[in-house]
């Protein structure tokens, strides 16, 4: 399995941004005079050379998009089911699947009318070829205004994912909204997430780092989960879910016995009875919170 550095993908353009670099690339790096004296040899040349310049670009453009973002075969299953509580599977392997079906038209676009250019019998001809290549190539782009934008915005929302390495020492602390996580989390790292006296005010993963006895560990904050069934679990509890589900880890179950989070002990333990499953051969520690807002009563047993 390849962890994969979201951080690394390039911007994606719009279609119109896509369409007007092409073309003024195409300009700039190919002979732009031609003229009818020309023996006929030589203007097939001169044609051909702009369709096939601007096939390549168009290409080479849209294979690294395709490249840079991550198949869902080739990550680590918590990255994949990370992109799809995210950003819904089915979606984003649909705008790639666009993508590289525009490619292919735009591929076969090319090869064709670099053919017929190589009958042109006049000038009028090839440069009728010529617009009518690149126009098709255009239209292609085009219609993939959608599928742009939304790997755009799947792109910005992937680099601000936190670094999460699963094959590393890792904890996952665990429990109701506003029991007191994210303090225990800046307490015992660097991290420096918001605590707020209200829940939910964590609402994606956030990562800390800590060393005891010479070794480092990866913390992991998650999310509040509440005690409801999985597929009435909104976003923000998935991806406590996918986390506890794919990850090899140590799970801190936090328990604020001091209720002030607004659930009873009760609600905690049924969430507790509840996710389970997703411990199973994982060491497991309930730290019991009392005081929350202060934090500074601590137990943590078996």
């Amino acid at each position: 399995m390849v962890v994969y550095n979201f951080k690394k993908i390039e911007t994606v353009p719009t279609a119109k941004d896509f369409i007007d670099v092409i073309l003024s690339k195409t300009q700039r790096k190919t002979p732009t005079v031609v003229h009818p004296g020309y023996n006929i040899v030589r203007i097939r040349q001169f044609y051909m050379r702009k369709v096939k310049y601007t096939h390549m670009n168009y290409h080479d453009k849209l294979t690294q998009i395709l490249t840079d973002f991550p198949r869902l075969d080739d990550i680590h299953p918590f990255y994949a089911d990370l992109v799809n509580v995210l950003y819904d599977r089915d979606h984003f392997k649909l705008a790639l699947g666009q993508l590289n079906l525009a490619k292919q038209l735009i591929d076969r676009v090319g090869r064709d009318y670099v053919k017929l250019l190589k009958y042109g019998d006049s000038l009028y001809r090839c440069k009728s070829l010529k617009r009518a290549a690149l126009g098709r190539m255009c239209t292609v782009m085009k219609r993939q205004k959608g599928a742009l934008e939304y790997l755009e915005q799947v792109r910005q929302h992937m680099m601000r994912l936190p670094a999460i390495d699963p094959a590393t020492r890792t904890i996952i602390i665990a429990g109701y909204p506003n029991v007191g996580k994210s303090s225990f989390m800046n307490r015992v790292t660097r991290a420096n997430v918001d605590v707020q006296p209200y829940a939910f005010t964590t609402k994606s993963l956030f990562v800390g780092h800590l060393d005891y006895k010479y070794l480092r560990w990866q913390v992991i904050d998650t999310p509040g989960v509440l005690d409801k069934p999985l597929e009435e679990r909104n976003t923000i509890e998935m991806q406590s879910i996918t986390a506890l589900a794919h990850l090899q880890c140590c799970v801190l179950y936090v328990l604020d016995i001091s209720e002030e989070c607004g659930h009873s002990i009760a609600e905690q333990v049924a969430l507790f009875d509840q996710i389970k499953p997703l411990f199973a051969r994982k060491p497991l520690r309930v730290a019991r919170a009392s005081m929350k807002s202060s934090f500074n009563s601590w137990a943590i047993a078996n």
